[in-house]
């Protein structure tokens, strides 16, 4: 069976926004990694330098620090300015006349050109497609920012509840829409309370962020139906407690380490948006 010509192009537009959108999250991943003990106002306001970050899109690269002739560090390793926030290691690269602090653009670009063309197959000429390709960036940058410092922070993942209830009741006045926004505002609530009582019955073991993070989650599953919720997240459930398993039998975790859940809470979502919006 040939897929029409429509949504080839249909899918073609995916993939150029989602390359598009991937390219500017650099510095938006290196702003918001910022560890628990060095939270300041929830985000970084300078490079590793000390000079002034300027915006929130585009490359992770410091033109100040290129013009001062910046030492830069060996290949593979960090480098900390006194008195400066700390940035993971192996994420930064240097180049003439450049001095970048943070991961390049073109593994983003790939990955959320990736997911949202997948997202255009699975889910074709829908209103609710919108909605999906909106929000496909930011949970790129959740899951760069979570895999870095294990930490989901207040202003993505409560916005990102907010604009996914918000959109979707927007696509649903829409017509050939395949959802329903009821179920997507009760799939929040309830997606949203069961990982609080997850959080108030093992603090350690399921973060606060997740908490929030299950808000939007359960939204844009809720948006496909309550079998489209149940499945994205035991998805989760399911991949992360594999990753763990991973880690334990090859010695680089015990029983009681902890993993960043947020990946795996984006990756079941996705998972069981793409089979809920097939099935529609």
């Amino acid at each position: 069976m040939t897929t029409p010509p429509s949504d080839l192009a249909l899918i073609a537009g995916a993939v150029l926004w989602g390359a598009m959108a991937g390219a500017l999250l650099p510095r938006a991943v290196y702003r918001f990694s910022v560890p628990w003990e060095e939270r300041d106002g929830g985000w970084r306001a300078s490079c590793p330098g000390g000079h002034p970050i300027r915006g929130w899109l585009g490359r992770a690269g410091c033109d100040r620090c290129a013009e001062a002739g910046a030492p830069s560090p060996a290949p593979g390793t960090p480098s900390y300015a006194p008195g400066t926030p700390s940035y993971a290691p192996g994420t930064h690269s240097y180049g003439p006349g450049t001095h970048s602090y943070g991961p390049g653009a073109p593994r983003y670009a790939v990955l959320t050109a990736l997911v949202c063309a997948a997202l255009a197959a699975a889910t074709g000429p829908r209103p609710e497609l919108a909605v999906w390709l909106l929000l496909a960036p930011v949970g790129v940058l959740l899951t760069a920012v979570d895999l870095r410092v294990r930490r989901l922070p207040d202003p993505l993942t409560l916005p990102l509840a907010a604009a996914a209830l918000v959109l979707l009741g927007a696509a649903a006045l829409l017509p050939e829409h395949a959802g329903d926004w009821t179920t997507a505002l009760l799939g929040a609530s309830a997606l949203g309370g069961g990982y609080l009582v997850l959080h108030l019955v093992n603090p350690g073991g399921m973060a606060y962020g997740d908490v929030k993070l299950a808000l939007p989650a359960g939204a844009v599953l809720g948006w496909y139906g309550w079998a489209t919720l149940m499945l994205g997240t035991f998805a989760a459930f399911l991949l992360g407690a594999l990753y763990g398993g991973a880690l334990v039998v090859v010695g680089r975790a015990g029983r009681k380490t902890t993993i960043a859940f947020g990946p795996f809470m984006l990756a079941g979502t996705f998972a069981g948006l793409l089979i809920g919006a097939y099935a529609a």
